[in-house]
């Protein structure tokens, strides 16, 4: 059409985007030709009319009328005038809107499944067959509303995500509380989130603290506890108490508006098993006509055949021929997939990246926030010198308090669980690399690693043993003590998650061959880490580049490699892996574009449960397109002893495509 630059369609999702000058009056009336739509202009909110009783039962309505008048018709018989009319107008009824389709498409010279089906009905009646074209015409109807039916069921399971957050919010603006749509929020506005409310928008907590719940976003089930300075985001349940939310970002941005948008895009992204299907479907069709129009012409023309038995043989072939079953035999098994990953907090962005997760043979870890929780914990206290190890963490923390390192902060973290008052700390200097010191009760302390004391040229060799035997088990140690003597040491690790070592364990159970750390950590951590996780390779002191060099080898090895990380210092290892996995993409712009695959939550447990979903749907689709090839070549064979009817080729058809689009829909009910 004259201003329209570019009509890209989404079928998984259902939805046709254009692009162009063209008025929304006359889009509207062009499109209104093809099916009942609803149009949005970008940006605008989203239509909230209901749809009609017809828009929404059309199919339903059309196929119950082709089947009364297929009931009467039989009744009477097509011998006599009202019975002959009565199949004619179950013909109409149940073929009307596959006839206007494959005209339409007929005068393109498009070879479709609608072509196929409309030559078939309209030859039948011109041979006489009347009994024939209206039961094909009602039970492709039949087939049509099952499978319209099935796409739709699988097409709510993500449409439903734009229902998870409120449309509405309460604004607080010079001392009153505004209910205003959430589009008319700005960032950096305050709004009311009471007891049992949604959160409209994403933002972070003011005023006020409650346990929320994230499954809507993360997958995760338990409530979660936050309170001043957290981050909420749109969709989440507010439990128990009121909270006041500073607006960080505009509903178009949110968390979940990323996760539909992105969701609406996997849909579309055809995997590889679909791609094969729509180019075997472009020569596929046109090869079934050629052939039919030999089976009608040859027999007759040069074998003396009787014309009607070898014109209705070409048309029984073009029925049983028409690839329904083959053309929905990936999308269906796709999108239910996808939707049952998102119910379960993981995103897949396409169906490339599911037969992908399918086909892995190995997968590599990053180590700190994904292996591990990445913040570091106190393990150990070592006093000596009749020192007691609660004075010592006092006096570590106390030094530790003014000092911004991670490790500072989990000494300061495990007295404050203690309950320890810390004591005021004159003359704090850090010590870049090695520690920091300061001078408490008039005396000088000093914290820092084994190096800062040996400098100091402090006797630490009565201590050697125990340094050393901590760092075996992948701590790291920091000494406390005066200019001239060692008071204690403490150990601080960074805490393996709970999960990690039955994670993989289960990855190994669902098929994965080999498990790689790889880590920037220091060789005998790494070492430590993967005896604990259960990994069957580490490899330590590795800058990103050295983890690109590592992923790119692995897939030399072992061909479909999984890169699991954070999404930040990870990205160039996960854009190289055949599939990169993100942890914890709730609110990490990052994490959400770079990865193919993100687990919302920070749940490793989703690892093993997504490459099972994705080897089911690779094992379904090939079940799928398998049966639905074998079922047209069975069929197909009978038409040349004469055995094949249009109501056994049109059963067959139908039976195919409602098995596999049943068998797709199974996706749906994945624990």
């Amino acid at each position: 059409m004259p201003g329209v630059k570019e009509a890209n369609l989404n079928f998984a999702a259902a939805r046709l985007s254009v692009v162009g000058t063209i008025s929304d009056k006359e889009l509207q009336r062009e499109v209104k030709k093809v099916e009942d739509v609803t149009l949005n202009p970008v940006g605008a909110p989203q239509s909230t009319e209901k749809r009609t009783f017809w828009e929404e039962n059309r199919k339903a309505v059309t196929t119950g009328l082709s089947l009364v008048a297929l009931v009467l018709g039989f009744v009477l018989g097509a011998e006599g005038g009202a019975g002959k009319g009565l199949l004619l107008a179950a013909a109409a009824a149940g073929g009307y809107a596959v006839a206007l389709k494959g005209i339409r498409n007929l005068l393109r010279l498009e070879f479709d499944m609608n072509v196929l089906m409309t030559t078939a009905i309209t030859g039948a009646i011109w041979i006489g067959e009347w009994k024939e074209a209206a039961v094909v015409a009602f039970l492709f109807a039949v087939s049509e509303m099952l499978e319209s039916y099935s796409m739709e069921k699988a097409r709510q399971s993500i449409r439903s995500l734009m229902d998870i957050a409120p449309k509405e919010a309460t604004v607080i603006r010079n001392g009153e509380e505004i209910p205003i749509p959430v589009e008319e929020l700005a960032v950096d506005d305050t709004i009311l989130v009471r007891p049992g409310e949604k959160i409209p928008i994403d933002g972070i907590i003011m005023e006020g603290q409650s346990s929320f719940n994230e499954a809507a976003i993360t997958g995760e089930s338990m409530p979660v506890e936050k309170s001043a300075g957290d981050a909420v985001y749109a969709g989440t349940l507010n439990q128990q108490g009121a909270i006041r939310v500073r607006v960080t970002k505009l509903a178009e941005d949110t968390t979940i508006a990323k996760i539909i948008h992105l969701m609406e895009e996997a849909q579309n992204q055809r995997a590889p098993a679909q791609a094969f299907v729509d180019k075997f479907a472009r020569y596929y069709t046109p090869a079934v006509i050629v052939l039919a129009v030999g089976i009608a012409l040859i027999p007759p023309l040069f074998f003396a055949g009787e014309w009607n038995k070898w014109i209705y043989q070409a048309l029984a072939l073009l029925v049983v021929a028409c690839p329904c079953a083959l053309v929905v035999s990936t999308p269906v098994a796709i999108v239910s997939a996808i939707g049952s990953a998102a119910k379960h907090g993981v995103l897949i962005k396409g169906g490339v990246f599911l037969e992908e997760a399918g086909n892995l043979r190995a997968v590599a870890f990053d180590k700190t926030g994904t292996l591990t929780k990445g913040e570091p914990v106190v393990t150990d206290l070592l006093p000596f010198d009749g020192w007691h190890g609660k004075e010592l963490l006092r006096i570590a923390a106390s030094l530790e308090k003014l000092s911004e390192h991670p490790l500072a902060k989990a000494v300061v973290r495990q007295a404050e669980a203690q309950g320890i008052t810390l004591q005021p700390v004159l003359e704090f200097a850090a010590i870049p690399g090695k520690g920091a010191a300061g001078t408490i009760s008039g005396e000088s302390y000093y914290i820092g690693n084994p190096r800062l004391f040996e400098e100091m040229h402090v006797d630490i060799s009565p201590i050697q043993e125990s340094v050393a035997s901590l760092q075996a088990q992948g701590k790291t140690v920091m000494i406390l003590g005066t200019g001239t003597r060692v008071l204690g040491l403490l150990a601080v690790a960074d805490q393996l998650r709970e999960n990690a070592k039955h994670t993989v364990d289960e990855l190994k159970q669902a098929g994965i061959k080999q498990t790689i750390m790889l880590t920037g950590d220091n060789r005998r951590t790494a070492h430590a880490m993967a005896e604990q996780a259960g990994v069957d390779e580490h490899y330590g002191e590795l800058l990103p580049e050295h983890k690109l060099a590592m992923v790119k080898q692995l897939r030399e090895a072992y061909g479909k490699v999984a890169m699991v990380g954070d999404g930040i210092n990870d990205a160039p290892a996960l854009a190289t892996a055949t599939v990169g996995i993100a942890m914890g993409g709730a609110g990490t712009d990052t994490a959400l574009e770079t990865a193919d695959i993100v687990l919302m939550a920070d749940d490793l447990s989703k690892l093993p449960f997504t490459i099972r979903l994705g080897r089911r749907a690779v094992r379904i689709i090939k079940q799928n397109i398998t049966f639905a090839l074998v079922t047209k070549l069975l069929a197909v064979l009978l038409v040349f002893p004469g055995w094949l009817t249009l109501w056994l080729a049109i059963l067959a058809d139908m039976g195919a495509t409602i098995l596999v689009t049943l068998n797709g829909i199974r996706l749906l009910k994945n624990r």
